[in-house]
C-alpha cells in the first residue's frame, strides 16, 4: 500500500487534486457522449458493413438525374409542386423499370401525397413526415387510414430503415396507391 500512496503523492505534486478530478471529470463526459452516439462520429469507411446474402438486391441510391428541376417543380421548398400526380407516377414506373424499387417507392407515395393534396384532404404543410400526413389524412378520412399507414410503413422501413426494397414493395405500393386513388377519387 505504500507504493500506492507514494504514486498518488508524486503525481499530486505534478498536478493539483482539484485539475486532476475535473480532468477525469471531463474524460468521462467525454467518452460518455461518445459512446451514446456510436457510431455515427466513426468515419464511414471504419464502419462494419453488413455482408449482403446471395440473392438480395443492391440498393442504388444515386441521385435521380432525371427528375424536373427546382424550377419545374414548383419553386421553393414552402411552394407546393406544380407537378400532376401522373408525372410522379410515370417516374415511378420508370425507376420500377430500371430495377430502382426505391425510388419507385418514394415517387408513389409523391403521387399519393399530391392526390390527396388537391382533393382537399389534407393541406400542404411544409415539414410534416409520411406519418404525420398519414394521421392528418386518416383522421380526415378514416377509410383511407390503412391503405396509407401501410404505406408509409413500406416507405419508413425502405428510407428510415434502409431496408433494401424489392419489387414486391413496389407492388404493394401500387396497390396502396390504387386504394387510395378509389377512395379519393370514388368521393366516399
Amino acid at each position: 500500500m505504500r507504493w500506492w500512496n507514494e504514486a498518488v503523492a508524486a503525481f499530486d505534486d505534478v498536478i493539483p487534486f482539484g485539475l486532476a478530478a475535473f480532468l477525469l471529470l471531463l474524460l468521462a463526459a467525454v467518452a460518455g457522449v461518445l459512446w451514446y452516439t456510436f457510431p455515427a462520429w466513426l468515419p464511414t469507411r471504419w464502419r462494419v458493413r453488413r455482408e449482403r446474402p446471395a440473392g438480395e438486391p443492391v440498393r442504388d441510391v444515386e441521385p435521380a438525374d432525371d427528375r424536373p428541376s427546382a424550377d419545374e417543380d414548383g419553386g421553393g421548398a414552402e411552394e407546393l409542386p406544380t407537378l400532376a400526380p401522373e408525372v410522379y407516377l410515370s417516374q415511378a414506373d420508370r425507376y420500377a423499370a430500371e430495377g430502382r424499387w426505391a425510388e419507385a417507392v418514394r415517387e408513389r407515395l409523391r403521387a399519393m401525397v399530391r392526390e390527396l393534396v388537391d382533393r382537399g384532404v389534407v393541406e400542404h404543410v411544409p415539414g410534416w413526415t409520411v406519418t404525420e400526413l398519414a394521421r392528418a389524412a386518416g383522421g380526415a378520412r378514416p377509410e383511407l387510414g390503412p391503405a396509407l399507414q401501410g404505406a408509409t410503413g413500406i416507405f419508413s422501413g425502405i428510407w428510415y430503415a434502409q431496408r433494401p426494397a424489392t419489387a414486391g414493395d413496389d407492388e404493394q405500393m401500387r396497390g396502396h396507391l390504387a386504394t387510395v386513388h378509389e377512395l379519393v377519387r370514388g368521393g366516399r
